[in-house]
This record gives structure tokens, C-alpha cells and sequence, in this order.
């Protein structure tokens, strides 16, 4: 991705990524450690990808959509709902009954979320929030993604400076944690 783009190719990047490990967990065998590693990438670029739009697209949805307020909350509220999800999924043993509904749900829900962003939200936000403010919160998304916390913490708070200020002290103490426990690689 050029260091040009904006916000909206920030985010719809990480959709791509997060269906790719979607379609790689569909195909590997619902036992086998890949799914469990693959059901952790995921969570690991769900958290990341959260942590950005909290910081930086909730603010300039609020700022530019006349009903922005109203659509962030729930999108927080969302979020904390998949977030939950993919807490409960790393607590299970990857053949288990719980874990397939588990992931089932996880998949439904973020495809509803990248469905509603992209078809929705994000055309109305190209089209009142002016180009530069938007190739700034790019540059700004992808800094906040290569310091964001991995792990998912329902709790956590859906005010940007809140999430700016946890975020400095989760993220490095997460990539630690998953460096040590190589959680997310095979």
C-alpha cells in the first residue's frame, strides 16, 4: 500500500487479510493446529484493525456523518460483542463443538461488519470528509497498527485518546506475550 493512501485503504486492506485467513480457515481441517494458529492471526488483525478505527475513524465519523455519533456506538458496541467472541474462542480446544460455533460466529459477525463499513459507511465518509484528512488518518492508521495491542479486550475504552493512551501500554506487553508463547504462528 502507498504511503498516500488513506484511511478507507487502511481499512479495506485489512478486510482483504482478515477474509484471506477466513478462506484459509474454511479450508484447513477443523482438528488440526493450523485453524487454532489461523483463529489467532485472525483475532491478533481483528484487535489491530479495532484499535485503528477507534482511534482514527470513529473521531471523523462522528465529525463528518450527521448520524456519526449514533453509528459509532454501535460499531463500539459491536466491536466489543466479536471481541468477547474471540475471547471465549481462545479459551477452546480447537476440535471442540464450541470452538466450530465459536469461530462460526466470529465469521459471521465480522463479515456483517466489513459488509456494512464498506458498503455503508465508508462511501458516505469519501464523500463528505475531505481527501487530505483522509490520507492524514492513513498515515496516522498505519502507525497505530504497528503498535497496537493483539489480544482482545472486550472492556477496553471506545474513546480515541483512552484507546491511544492503552494502546501504548497493551501493545508492546501483547507482541511480547506472543512472541513468548509464539501465539499466531505455526
Amino acid at each position: 500500500m502507498d504511503s498516500g493512501s488513506g484511511i478507507i485503504e487502511v481499512l479495506t486492506a485489512d478486510h482483504r487479510e482478515i477474509q484471506r485467513l477466513f478462506d484459509r480457515i474454511r479450508s484447513a481441517s477443523p482438528r488440526g493446529d493450523e485453524r487454532k494458529t489461523l483463529a489467532e492471526q485472525v483475532s491478533i488483525s481483528l484487535v489491530r484493525h479495532f484499535t485503528v478505527e477507534r482511534e482514527h475513524l470513529h473521531p471523523v465519523l462522528r465529525r463528518y456523518l450527521p448520524d456519526g455519533g449514533a453509528l459509532v456506538e454501535r460499531r463500539l458496541d459491536e466491536q466489543r460483542r466479536i471481541e468477547e467472541l474471540l475471547t471465549s474462542l481462545e479459551a477452546e480446544e480447537v476440535g471442540s463443538e464450541r470452538f466450530g460455533h465459536l469461530l462460526l460466529s466470529v465469521l459471521d459477525r465480522v463479515t456483517e461488519h466489513v459488509v456494512e463499513e464498506e458498503q455503508l459507511l465508508l462511501p458516505r465518509l469519501q464523500a463528505l470528509c475531505p481527501a487530505d484528512v483522509l490520507r492524514d488518518l492513513g498515515r496516522k492508521a498505519r502507525r497505530a497498527q504497528a503498535s497496537a495491542p493483539t489480544r482482545p479486550r472486550p472492556g477496553a475504552p471506545g474513546s480515541a485518546p483512552l484507546t491511544r493512551a492503552t494502546a501504548r501500554v497493551w501493545g508492546p506487553w501483547d507482541r511480547l506475550r506472543d512472541l513468548v508463547t509464539r501465539r499466531g504462528r505455526p
